[in-house]
């Protein structure tokens, strides 16, 4: 089910699609320690993250690309954790009780238009990696997500079949005889410039890119579970990087995306053009390939890195975040965030590598934080206080357009034809959520429910 109709969307981005056709571009770029250009709203658009999430080598990648760049650094920033997290393998790692978490991520840029520069930040954040692991950038960078078999495919395990052996026209026996070597390097970045084509497909009947994109970011242990498909893959360390507009994604990630947890292994981040350019940047080579020699060498040490862990300081600011982090909390905003703990734990783990550390510092754990900050932030700019109930979803817009509401005034709102039971269930979710008060008022008759939102 989608969560807006066109009608809907429209409206919705409505103030947005004006801001930028009447010229008011951002004319000042942001940096870590800059006013932000202006957002089409500005208390609504996600705060800039602070400081420490531009510490050490990642604050420096941004420090010098994105004077150069119409890019968000935002985006250049998220987009290089993730390529990074990719090339730097799956053999460091972090045990919490039985799950073994390695530095594995995904995330989606999502642009209020087409002139967002999506695929700048993109660009920008490759380009230190393709320095630093060549090999990587060639081979082990894709684009497209077609669907959850080809994605298997491409970091299948070999593959085998039974034959017989025969002698003299008789079968004697059986061998196992490998017919595909299958792939040895198991890192792959999929970056998938139209993320809404993504979501489509996985939406589709009988598909299993879902599925996938799960069980990758979960275990990295995949297959199709059909009776004549032997690929597998085992030990596969697959990170996604999409771009979407706030439009696309509001209209196709539909509520079974959210639901099924597909969506909460993404971190999303909103971004936009952050300064005119008209005749582009001129980044510093010589920089640039120093923060490339310095990337070999961290990419180099995470390969083998093994087991990490927690400083006293790092292991105290985790204990004082771990109960807000894994809090349980309502609607559409809950279901996006639901990882948010294991999130923050994967980003530091990203930051130490990049510092050639295997212990995790509490400066680390403070710049995951500060980018998982303004991912929630991204959510709640995107899905609002939004349940993903219809029903429940209708009820609270019109009790914001309007100061009280009587039982009956809302089920004038759909016309008869939504059952009371139905109602009262999505009544009770927005109770639940904290989003509306209902006042019992004693009548001579049967007492009058009165609802308002907060």
């Amino acid at each position: 089910m989608r969560l807006y109709t066109d009608a809907q969307l429209r409206e919705l981005t409505a103030e947005a699609e004006t801001f930028f056709e009447n010229g008011h571009e951002p004319t000042e770029s942001p940096s870590p320690d800059n006013d932000r250009a202006p957002a089409t709203d500005a208390s609504d658009w996600p705060a800039d993250m602070g400081p420490a999430a531009f510490c050490g080598l990642p604050g420096d990648v941004v420090r010098v690309l994105a004077p150069h760049t119409e890019a968000d650094p935002h985006a250049i920033l998220m987009d290089f954790l993730v390529l990074a997290a990719n090339a730097a393998g799956d053999d460091a790692h972090l045990l919490i009780g039985a799950d073994r978490h390695v530095p594995r991520l995904n995330a989606v840029i999502v642009g209020i238009t087409s002139k967002g520069r999506k695929g700048q930040a993109y660009g920008m954040a490759r380009w230190p990696l393709a320095l630093a692991a060549p090999e990587w950038a060639n081979n082990n960078v894709t684009t497209g997500l077609s669907s959850g078999e080809g994605l298997i495919y491409a970091v299948r395990d070999p593959i085998t079949r039974q034959e017989a052996i025969k002698e003299k026209g008789r079968v004697v026996g059986y061998q196992e005889v490998e017919v595909d070597p299958g792939v040895s390097d198991k890192r792959l970045c999929a970056v998938e410039p139209e993320f809404a084509r993504a979501t489509r497909v996985a939406g589709r009947d009988g598909s299993i890119l879902s599925v996938v994109i799960r069980d990758s970011w979960d275990t990295g242990m995949l297959r199709v579970m059909t009776k004549n498909s032997p690929v597998r893959a085992t030990g596969a360390h697959i990170s996604i990087l999409g771009q979407i507009t706030r439009d696309e994604l509001l209209r196709e990630l539909s509520t079974s995306d959210i639901a099924n947890g597909m969506a909460n292994r993404f971190i999303f981040q909103m971004a936009r053009r952050s300064k005119l350019l008209p005749d582009g940047g001129q980044p510093p080579v010589s920089e640039i390939e120093e923060l490339g020699g310095r990337l070999a060498d961290a990419l180099r040490f995470a390969s083998s890195a093994g087991r990490m862990s927690r400083d006293s300081a790092a292991t105290d600011l985790w204990h004082a975040k771990y109960a807000e982090l894994s809090a349980e909390r309502p609607g559409l905003f809950g279901a996006m965030t639901a990882r948010a703990e294991a999130q923050v734990l994967r980003l530091s783990m990203v930051y130490a590598l990049l510092d050639l550390n295997k212990t995790i510092r509490r400066q680390h754990l403070e710049a995951a934080l500060a980018v998982w900050e303004r991912a929630e932030a991204t959510v709640r700019y995107l899905f609002g206080d939004l349940t993903g109930d219809s029903v429940a979803d209708t009820i609270l817009r019109a009790l914001r357009a309007q100061a009280l509401m009587t039982q009956t005034d809302i089920g004038a709102l759909f016309g008869r034809h939504v059952p009371s039971e139905r109602i009262g269930k999505a009544t009770a979710l927005l109770l639940e959520g904290g989003l509306v008060t209902c006042e019992r008022i004693e009548t001579d008759g049967r007492p009058a429910m009165k609802w308002k939102a907060k």
